[in-house]
């Protein structure tokens, strides 16, 4: 086990998703992004970093078939399939390294909230990249949630690179437009508050 992989597990196995800090009861942003995309009614949805998260919960309510949620912790989606119960088998998991995964299919959206600003390293960012590209459709759409530039400096005992939605759309580059940005003050379960930028950037080349 890395110890990426073991410092997501260990957070898993010592807190409930409620009580991390990034847990949010209904993911509004991510929501309203997906809706604002286009995207149709069948689309095919990945969730990077999804683990323990409720989005994947609120897409199968809407009828998006088979979403898939990719996270480097076992234990975070083990969580996540004992809170869907039956409805977890409608559910494409996948344990992996978001750095590392090579999809077998592609999707029509990106989802990453708060995945994408543990990655420090200029070449981890570059090897992000372009597993998105590799993942998502020509007009597909890639939906980043980061910390803003006057957000927290860290994150479960991390550090992080905080960016506005321009720095998203630099980084990945020009075969992207970005669409729409929105910051949101995050509320978290101990009450305190972190400053988000989330951006929806279409795929155009």
């Amino acid at each position: 086990m890395t110890s990426l992989e073991s410092h997501w597990q260990n957070v898993y196995a010592a807190r409930a998703p409620d009580q991390v800090t990034w847990f949010e009861p209904v993911p509004e942003v991510s929501l309203a992004m997906i809706k604002s995309s286009g995207a149709p009614a069948n689309a095919r949805i990945i969730d990077i970093g999804g683990g323990a998260s409720n989005l994947v919960d609120h897409l199968l309510g809407l009828g998006y078939p088979r979403p898939t949620v990719l996270d480097v912790s076992a234990a975070a989606l083990a969580k996540s399939e004992d809170r869907l119960g039956v409805r977890a088998s409608e559910v494409d998991w996948i344990v992996a390294d978001m750095l590392t995964f090579a999809s077998t299919q592609t999707y029509d959206i990106w989802h990453d909230r708060a995945a994408l600003h543990f990655l420090t390293a200029e070449s981890d960012q570059q090897a992000y990249v372009r597993v998105l590209k590799s993942a998502l459709k020509l007009g597909g759409s890639a939906i980043l949630g980061t910390f803003a530039p006057d957000g927290p400096e860290r994150c479960s005992g991390l550090p992080v690179v905080r960016r506005s939605a321009p720095d998203m759309a630099s980084l990945l580059g020009s075969d992207f437009a970005l669409q729409e940005s929105q910051r949101h003050l995050h509320p978290t379960p101990a009450g305190n508050s972190q400053q988000f930028q989330f951006a929806r950037l279409r795929r155009i080349a």
